[in-house]
């Protein structure tokens, strides 16, 4: 039995929750947030900064960025220079400032399908175009496609690429010579790579994930890496997260994006929680991974008994299950929005990934293992209804 309990249930209807804004029936397992209270820990330096009582305007302060540099250093084995450090309100704020600023209208931003949806918007939405370079997917397992990347990177007009990693929605930590290679790539074709690492922290017990600039001086020099607590902490809302590059041009050009978008400074809470989750958090993240890693396992099982016709595909990162639902033979967003209306589990169609997710369905297991039950049960039910169609 761990320090932390994660089968506690939480109630979250009616708490302003994205997530559980749903019907009284209906369960809610798609947008990525954990259904888990935060950390004790920074519960208590929350209720410090509460109980001082005076929220005004927060200047960065150095434990915020030791903070950073420790957990990197201890965790993951690689140093960030205190001058490599921005701070952001949050990692799509950033990709978007990054977006304005390191191109040109009408310029071409590569990105690997099936892949999180918002990158799309992030493109499109600052007047640039999305360049799919879609992942190869052969007997269950997710790998890069070089050779159609070296052609998308070929394009003159392509400036940025961004790399998910480790990869949501297909879980997959990218190894150093798959990283390696994108860098050499990108070095080649004067493509820069901003590498989304938010969901880096959790990974299968046992297992780490290789930050993109550690790889190679060429990774290091032509990349933008966005890191933060959030996921792994549970405190999206919280709005907290950090833009990190080796290379003192590019920093410059982040810092005055990021600067210019008035989304550079901290709110009040932003540093205590970032501080408390890298300085005191490490124990509750790895019981939380434990519990997590526990319920994808669940998933898989259950999936491969009760749920013929379907299948997981192998994970070690995030806490975001990706089904392959092929042999249904009908689109992700028809069969999710069946299995909404028919069971009331509200799971991510894949088609939002791209079109390399068509056929593939999105479920988030961070939550208590009576929750997760409840969701498969229903996913069984939803399934075998379409089967019967």
């Amino acid at each position: 039995m761990g320090k932390y309990d994660f089968d506690k249930q939480i109630d979250r209807r009616g708490s302003g929750s994205l997530k559980w804004d749903v019907a009284e029936n209906e369960l809610p397992m798609w947008v990525a947030d954990m259904d888990f209270q935060a950390a004790p820990e920074i519960r208590e330096a929350l209720s410090a900064k509460i109980e001082h009582g005076v929220f005004g305007y927060s200047d960065l302060v150095p434990e915020w960025y030791s903070a950073y540099q420790n957990w990197w250093k201890n965790r993951h084995n690689f140093t960030i220079q205190k001058e490599w450090l921005v701070f952001s309100t949050g990692v799509i704020p950033s990709l978007s400032s990054i977006v304005r600023k390191l191109t040109t209208p009408n310029e071409k931003v590569i990105l690997q399908t099936p892949v999180y949806n918002i990158f799309f918007n992030s493109i499109v939405n600052n007047g640039c175009k999305p360049l799919e370079n879609p992942l190869k997917y052969e007997n269950g397992e997710y790998s890069m496609d070089f050779e159609d990347l070296e052609e998308k990177m070929a394009n003159p007009q392509a400036t940025l690429m961004f790399l998910c990693n480790p990869q949501n929605p297909a879980s997959k930590i990218w190894d150093r010579e798959t990283l390696a290679k994108v860098g050499e790539l990108a070095k080649k074709y004067g493509v820069v790579v901003v590498s989304d690492e938010i969901h880096c922290d959790i990974t299968a017990p046992g297992t780490e994930y290789i930050p993109f600039a550690s790889v190679s001086e060429d990774c290091a020099m032509n990349s933008i890496t966005c890191i933060a607590p959030t996921k792994a902490f549970n405190i999206a809302g919280l709005q907290t997260s950090a833009v990190f590059s080796a290379n003192p041009f590019l920093r410059h050009k982040v810092w005055r994006a990021l600067n210019t978008d008035e989304v550079a400074e901290p709110n009040v809470f932003a540093q205590a929680a970032t501080i408390a989750a890298f300085t005191k958090g490490a124990d509750w993240l790895d019981e939380m991974r434990q519990y997590v890693f526990e319920n994808r396992k669940i998933v898989e099982d259950y999936v491969a008994k009760e749920i013929p016709g379907i299948s997981v595909v192998k994970g070690n990162a995030t806490y975001l299950v990706w089904i392959d639902i092929k042999s249904l033979g009908k689109s992700s967003d028809e069969v999710a929005h069946f299995i909404r209306k028919e069971t009331g589990l509200y799971i991510t169609e894949g088609i939002e990934y791209g079109e390399a997710g068509r056929y593939f369905l999105r479920m988030n297991v961070a939550c208590p293992k009576a929750t997760l039950m409840d969701g498969l049960e229903r996913l069984k039910a939803g399934i075998n209804m379409i089967n019967v169609h």
